[in-house]
């Protein structure tokens, strides 16, 4: 299936792995509407993605306002006419004992990881029931399968196991109404938010031995973008993790 003139929102697109996607899919001839809380994180993105500015739109602000989120739907409508796949990327990962997580980093939790997904999944699917077809993508963590007690995760299992759910839920109640539902849950993945003295201990939380490549991940989304038979799938792109090790 061709990516050529589609439109892509993408959430947590300034930096890893919402950036390397939104340059693939612009290489592919897609539009794409990046998110993200920092303005010139976000514009310095946009002239990597498509120096050009003809296929990528910002939009700057905390996904887990209601308002941000109906902006980033309304933008995307008046900058290229239609959504056909949201992809929610922005979440956060703190790993710490479970009786050391403050409210403050429980609140951030479920508002980047819940409350930005619940808004901005409402808006696109709202507007993916107008044009009769769409696909929304999340990405979660292999972590909600496998927890591992070197890697406390409680919150991450908390929230991101929410949205494995959730993708299952949403995928049979819109099955026939043409818009798929699906998840990509990765292990660690080597973007910028992992300092590069921790990739050897990372590496080994994996069996097969290393972390994983963004460009990896983005072939997964690729390719449930593609799979139009398939949906309510968690797809888990981790080193064999989620297999037990």
């Amino acid at each position: 299936m061709s990516n050529q003139g589609k439109v892509y929102v993408i959430t947590g697109g300034s930096s890893g792995l919402g950036k390397a996607m939104a340059v693939e899919l612009v290489k592919r001839g897609a539009n794409v509407v990046i998110n993200g809380r920092r303005e010139q994180a976000l514009a310095d993105a946009a002239m990597f993605i498509d120096p050009t500015g003809k296929h990528v739109h910002i939009v700057a602000g905390d996904v887990a306002e209601p308002q941000v989120a109906r902006r980033l739907v309304d933008e995307a409508l008046a900058q290229f006419g239609r959504i056909d796949t949201l992809i929610n990327n922005a979440g956060i990962f703190i790993a710490k004992p479970f009786t050391e997580y403050t409210e403050e980093e429980f609140t951030t939790y479920i508002g980047t990881n819940v409350a930005g997904f619940f808004h901005l999944t409402q808006h696109a699917i709202a507007q993916m029931l107008k044009q009769g077809v769409g696909h929304i993508v999340s990405i979660t963590t292999s972590l909600t399968d496998s927890p591992t007690e070197q890697v406390p995760s409680a919150l991450a299992n908390l929230t991101k196991g929410g949205l494995n759910s959730a993708t299952k839920a949403l995928a049979i109640e819109y099955a026939k109404r043409g818009i798929r539902v699906n998840a990509v849950s990765p292990g660690v993945i080597k973007t910028p938010m992992h300092a590069i003295e921790t990739h050897e201990f990372l590496s080994k939380l994996h069996p097969m031995g290393r972390m994983g490549e963004e460009q990896e991940v983005v072939e997964a989304v690729l390719y449930l973008d593609s799979a139009q038979f398939v949906t309510g799938e968690i797809l888990h792109v981790d080193g064999g993790q989620s297999a037990g090790f």
